[in-house]
């Protein structure tokens, strides 16, 4: 029997969801390591950080972890997952003990924006559109809170790019779920 908090989170997931979870969570990093250098070739000279623009792309897996699994919290822990590796391997995007809520908090805002998908239900574009917005937004601002600390106009202007890229991510994550799920038969 799970025991506290985290057992009883944990326990919901089936070592198959575990395993696609971490998987995704993976993927999403090593993407990181790619696309964030391409993103910065456009927002450096528009001075705004490079995360808003590619954040759609970084956000898309923890989107993609909610909408294959059907599963409340995948988001929270794939976020979970990649800050963990994170910090493990130094790798690109660590800034120390506050990566830890730089990239868990994306995946607890995509959780909450989600609670109301269903796998089989109606509007899954809008809740995935809606929760890679969600996840985008509030990565975009923990790491202005922490590291770059914008002026407003530049902070509305970065949070709107954040918005469209996230819900851009969450779509393209949706359609990818779906076809996941035909081709596993999941």
């Amino acid at each position: 029997m799970p025991r506290g908090a985290w057992g009883k989170f944990i326990s919901r997931f089936s070592v198959y969801d575990l395993v696609v979870i971490g998987l995704i969570a993976t993927l999403g990093i090593a993407a990181k390591n790619v696309v964030g250098p391409l993103a910065h070739l456009v927002t450096v000279p528009l001075g705004i950080p490079g995360g808003a623009l590619a954040g759609g792309f970084y956000m898309l897996w923890l989107v993609l972890a909610r909408a294959y699994t059907g599963k409340r919290g995948s988001p929270s822990l794939a976020a979970l997952v990649q800050a963990i590796i994170v910090l493990a391997t130094g790798s690109f995007g660590s800034h120390g003990a506050v990566t830890l809520a730089t990239y868990t908090l994306p995946g607890l805002a995509c959780d909450a924006v989600m609670l109301l998908y269903r796998k089989d239900g109606e509007g899954k574009l809008l809740w995935c559109s809606l929760g890679g917005m969600a996840a985008n937004v509030t990565g975009s601002v923990a790491a202005n809170a922490a590291f770059f600390r914008l002026p407003a106009l530049a902070l509305a202007l970065m949070a709107t790019t954040a918005a469209f890229s996230g819900a851009a991510g969450g779509a393209i994550a949706c359609g990818v779920a779906d076809k996941l799920s035909k081709l596993t038969g999941r």
